[in-house]
């Protein structure tokens, strides 16, 4: 089965953001080559002392994203999660990290919440079961 891949649209991205995105991107392409398990570790260890990113903040850190990676706008999801919130991260704000499947038809993914909404994403992610997540921990003790 093929499946018709569309990339995101990219937004203009003032030149003294550019780096940070880069960064972020280069860092989550070398994350993502972790075993699941140590790399929900580094993110947990990421995640702390950080304050809850909100919407806005989040689906900026998103569009950064997509707007300095090809990958990070089309098929990566996992590499534009990790991105996100390394980015989030770096001003000291932390979104919730998530990964999940669905299985009619079985797919797996990776995303970011920010008050237990799904930032950037379709309305289908409501049918993932989320697998792994790093949450922000006002959020991850309710």
């Amino acid at each position: 089965m093929s499946m018709q891949v569309v990339g995101e649209t990219r937004v203009p991205l003032a030149w003294r953001r550019q780096p940070a995105a880069r960064a972020a991107v280069a860092v989550a392409r070398l994350m993502v080559l972790l075993p699941p398990r140590r790399l929900r570790q580094v993110l947990a260890v990421a995640s702390r002392g950080a304050r809850a990113a909100t919407r806005e903040e989040a689906l900026t850190a998103r569009q950064a994203v997509v707007t300095v990676s090809a990958r990070c706008a089309g098929r990566g999801c996992l590499q534009r999660s990790v991105a996100t919130v390394l980015l989030c991260r770096l001003h000291g704000r932390w979104p919730d990290w998530c990964t999940g499947f669905r299985t009619q038809p079985f797919r797996a993914h990776a995303w970011v919440e920010a008050g237990a909404e799904a930032v950037g994403e379709s309305g289908d992610v409501a049918l993932f079961h989320t697998v792994m997540s790093v949450r922000h921990r006002d959020r991850a003790s309710r």
